[in-house]
């Protein structure tokens, strides 16, 4: 789900963001821990850094410690743009970087786990389909200006690529190949949602 991290001020060209639900609830709770002079930049920073390390614990074989370490980090992606959007401090850096650091954290994931456990042509799909987001953001500022923030359809196939990742590492983690079934239909999911959000407004 392509969620929108940014700087400390506010850009006040921008659109203005849609609060979600989850937006909300984070607020009330996780946010209140994090004091302001954290901004949602540094969260999305944080999770392009720590895109490697999962990137070498999966590899490694550490799944005992890759599932857990895999959420947080993509949990990261809920946390910058709850900040974002309820802090107003949405920038165009942050519309920019959150997608990209999205995109380097699933996509490694779909590289290592799906082409060698699912079908590779959910794997195919799914790094086609994200070209095209790319692509598409890349057009829409060069043609309209500010990109705009996540839309609804973007952030569910976000949530729905890291459920999937999540289920093949518990089939890798506690040998249940089962789950890799689960994992396809979910991806299929993810696709589906995918392709809703790159009609919506591109991005």
């Amino acid at each position: 789900m392509e969620s929108a991290s940014y700087h400390l001020t506010a850009e006040p060209h921008l659109h203005a963001p849609v609060i979600f639900l989850h937006d909300r609830i984070l607020a009330k709770t996780v946010l209140r821990l994090i004091p302001r002079r954290v901004t949602p930049n540094m969260v999305t920073w944080f999770r392009i850094a720590a895109t490697p390390f999962v990137i070498w614990l999966i590899l490694s074989g550490h799944y005992g410690w890759g599932v857990p370490v895999f959420l947080l980090v993509a949990f990261t992606d809920m946390i910058d743009g709850a900040m974002a959007r309820t802090r107003d401090q949405i920038t165009q850096l942050g519309t920019i970087l959150d997608p990209l650091a999205d995109k380097f954290l699933v996509g490694s994931m779909v590289i290592i786990l799906v082409f060698r456990y699912l079908n590779p042509i959910i794997g195919w799909l799914v790094v086609i389909l994200e070209i095209l987001f790319i692509l598409s953001a890349a057009f829409y500022r060069i043609a309209k200006g500010p990109i705009k923030g996540a839309n609804w359809w973007g952030k569910l196939k976000m949530m729905l690529q890291v459920v999937a990742v999540f289920f093949v590492l518990m089939a890798l983690l506690i040998d249940f190949p089962w789950l890799f079934v689960v994992a396809s239909w979910i991806f299929g999911a993810a696709i589906a949602a995918a392709v809703a959000s790159l009609f919506s407004h591109g991005i």
